[in-house]
């Protein structure tokens, strides 16, 4: 299931949302540009837990951790990454506030790192990806607008039907995925590249958990939620 929008209101222009998206888009094509440089641009920037765990070597190895969220794998990775990030970071951007936005996207991100490291820590594959930043935006939405509807498209062989769902259903079931896939990886010994799933579960609880750290005193009880007959719709309330 791809999401291609919600009914969560636009309450301001998610100028942070849309840098981190062209950011992460500007980063990817100078990755294309490396050729056969590509590999040690990545051990360069990516996240290399075994190096992280004995960070004490080489201290600066730590940046990584925030220059591995603007690389990627291919387009599939970057293109699914992005449509998630704008889909939800808006609709979070747009409450907590575009500075608070970029601060809580750049610690659930450096969590989710963390939780790669420590669920890998002799691992000598570079990890790369926003996918634990966007984790935490995915755990923060999923606090804020349990009963948001999110529009997704569901690919069926030639159909591709939109479908709307409960943003509660959809985030609840997401995560799951992750803890299965997570808990299934750890059964094998990996020795390539593939889903850093524990970083998922990382940002996500990350996410779930700090943004009560980043409401002001008017975003306490931000969004107050009305159905009526064939329409939904979100009203602010400041509180």
């Amino acid at each position: 299931m791809i999401p291609i929008g919600d009914d969560v209101p636009e309450r301001h222009y998610p100028f942070v949302t849309y840098t981190l998206i062209g950011l992460n888009v500007f980063f990817f094509f100078v990755e294309l540009l490396q050729g056969p440089r590509l590999e040690a641009f990545l051990y360069r920037w990516g996240t290399v837990p075994a190096w992280i765990m004995n960070w004490q070597e080489r201290p600066e190895v730590l940046l990584t951790l925030f220059t591995s969220m603007f690389l990627h794998g291919g387009f599939a990775h970057l293109i699914g990454n992005m449509i998630y990030l704008n889909v939800y970071g808006k609709s979070l951007e747009g409450t907590i506030g575009s500075g608070r936005f970029l601060v809580f996207y750049l610690l659930s991100g450096l969590a989710g790192g963390i939780a790669h490291v420590l669920m890998n820590p002799t691992s000598t594959v570079p990890a790369i990806g926003a996918s634990g930043a966007i984790s935490g935006v995915l755990g923060a939405y999923l606090v804020l607008f349990p009963r948001a509807t999110v529009f997704l498209v569901v690919p069926l062989l030639f159909f591709f039907p939109i479908v709307a769902l409960p943003a509660v259903f959809v985030l609840t079931w997401w995560f799951a995925l992750q803890i299965v896939g997570g808990l299934t990886s750890a059964a094998f010994t990996q020795v390539g590249g593939g889903v850093a799933y524990w970083a998922h579960i990382g940002g996500f609880v990350a996410g779930f958990l700090l943004i009560g750290l980043f409401y002001s005193r008017k975003q306490r009880q931000p969004f107050r939620y009305y159905g009526v007959p064939d329409r939904r719709y979100w009203a602010y309330r400041e509180g």
